[in-house]
């Protein structure tokens, strides 16, 4: 089991969608009236959503359960493993959130995410073990940063050895944030 890898990734785009609302709503034009720290509404919004991922996380585990999934790493295994997707998914949360900006409509958010979520999370090894797949496929596969975090919450839900997952996961987060996260501030002071 993958764990809730996939649903974890595809709710990412959902962050987008509420941005989107909130600015066509007249939220954000609120908020510039208020006394707050200007990226409130952007953070608060992540944060919020991650509360969400978390809970389709435990929706996902408790199903698995109940169906007789039983992981071998563990309570603190399961933990580390949600601790890993929410720390990966707040790091794609940028990327919507500068799709949601940019974007006309909350409809037009989740046709974009899901174009640019479906190709990597179908080609890695949430559903297939790469082993079966072509050569070629096996290197895209490999490349692939939905690869490395199923591997990584297989591991460490198992409790296998997934340090060298753990750490790719670990370094590529904050790489994304670094780079999408600056651009989308960037873009909500211009929205307001």
């Amino acid at each position: 089991m993958a764990g809730p890898v996939q649903p974890i990734v595809f709710l990412t785009g959902y962050t987008g969608v509420g941005i989107n609302t909130d600015i066509g709503k007249g939220l954000f034009d609120r908020f510039r009236s208020l006394p707050i720290w200007q990226p409130v509404p952007i953070v608060g919004a992540l944060l919020g959503d991650l509360a969400g991922y978390a809970l389709a996380a435990l929706v996902v585990l408790t199903v698995g359960l109940i169906l007789g999934f039983r992981p071998e790493g563990g309570v603190v295994g399961v933990l580390r493993a949600v601790l890993l997707m929410l720390v990966c998914a707040s790091a794609l949360s940028w990327l919507w959130i500068i799709v949601g900006m940019l974007v006309r409509t909350p409809a037009s958010v989740m046709p974009t995410s899901f174009l640019l979520l479906f190709p990597p999370t179908f080609i890695s090894n949430i559903f297939v073990d790469p082993a079966t797949m072509p050569g070629w496929l096996q290197v895209v596969v490999a490349l692939n940063p939905v690869w490395h975090l199923a591997s990584a919450s297989r591991g460490l839900m198992h409790g296998g050895d997934a340090a060298g997952e753990v750490l790719w996961v670990l370094a590529a987060s904050p790489g994304i944030t670094a780079i999408f996260a600056p651009i989308a501030m960037r873009m909500y002071r211009r929205e307001r």
